[in-house]
């Protein structure tokens, strides 16, 4: 059995860095990244509209203290519109 500071020394600081092999951490990343881009487009979402939603919600909450807060209790209650009620069939569900 190893020691994990005697490994974690014998480490590149360049694998520290990437927590592994780079190459290996590169084409996992580029992996998933696959992945995740292909669900994005699949729902329609594209780099452009989420950066400018962050931007959107950067300036308003910069103008305005309290949009950043508005959107997300949007996002809360639209969430829990579906997240509640299928909560609420399982515990029900778990109780007989």
């Amino acid at each position: 059995m190893t020691d994990q500071p005697e490994a974690e020394a014998r480490r590149s600081p360049l694998e520290r860095f990437f927590g592994g092999h780079p190459l290996s951490v590169l084409l996992k990343l580029a992996f998933i990244s696959l992945l995740v881009g292909f669900v994005m487009s699949v729902f329609g979402v594209n780099v452009q509209g989420v950066i400018r939603g962050a931007i959107d919600v950067l300036r308003e909450t910069l103008r305005d203290g309290a949009g950043l807060f508005r959107n997300l209790g949007g996002y809360i209650i639209t969430g829990a519109a579906l997240v509640v009620p299928i909560w609420l069939v399982i515990r029900l569900s778990k109780a007989r």
